[in-house]
């Protein structure tokens, strides 16, 4: 079986120069839908730059990347624009959630956007996610972990292949955290999601499948 998500000996590489910087050193990592993988290392230590690679948000300096059957590399602007619409979905530390929108209609926005997408429904997963009865609640009235779990919603309602996290535990308190940690690997074991979440957090790894760790751009199994 094709796998969700497929990095070959990928480098990123940043400046000119003496401002050579090396985001990502010939990374390989292989992602199988139904699994959630943690990557930890420190700040700085390329993170990051594995997520905006892994996202079709910005292309390698060398190596392969593919989603499922398509190769990044190879894909034009307008192709990995629909690769991001129709099959990555994404959480950030955040939650990003536009101020404005109703919980309900935050996890409908993705919808509007990736029209050709059967998506699932809003309220529906808003119920999944333990946050149906706060549909009609507006950011500003939510808690933080509140916020994280209709973010969680709204990256899964296009039914996408690969989710990307970053630091969703970052401003939440231990409990929050393993409830949010615990949510997207129920999640992805039964939706069938590829799930690559990069985290600060330890404390939440023993809801993973794998765990790396992330030094200096290299990405190696995590002891």
């Amino acid at each position: 079986m094709t796998a969700a998500l497929t990095l070959t000996d990928v480098t990123l590489v940043h400046g000119d120069g003496e401002d050579v910087v090396t985001a990502l050193d010939q990374v390989g990592l292989r992602l199988e839908r139904g699994e959630l993988v943690a990557v930890v290392g420190p700040s700085g230590s390329g993170k990051s730059s594995l997520l905006a690679v892994a996202g079709a948000l910005t292309p390698p300096t060398r190596g392969g990347v593919r989603i499922g059957d398509v190769d990044l590399v190879a894909a034009t602007p307008r192709q990995r624009d629909a690769v991001r619409r129709r099959r990555i979905g994404f959480v950030f530390q955040s939650s990003n959630l536009v101020p404005a929108l109703t919980a309900v209609h935050q996890v409908r926005l993705p919808l509007t956007f990736a029209r050709d997408v059967r998506g699932r429904d809003p309220l529906a997963l808003l119920a999944e996610v333990g946050m149906d009865h706060k549909a009609d609640r507006r950011p500003h009235e939510l808690s933080g972990g509140e916020r994280q779990r209709v973010g969680v919603a709204r990256a899964l309602v296009t039914r996408p292949e690969l989710l990307l996290v970053d630091e969703p535990t970052a401003a939440l308190d231990r409990q929050r955290s393993h409830e949010i940690v615990g949510l997207l690997a129920r999640e992805s074991h039964e939706h069938n999601v590829a799930t690559l979440m990069v985290t600060h957090d330890h404390g939440v790894l023993e809801h993973c499948d794998k765990v790396y760790e992330m030094v200096d751009g290299r990405l190696t199994a995590f002891d």
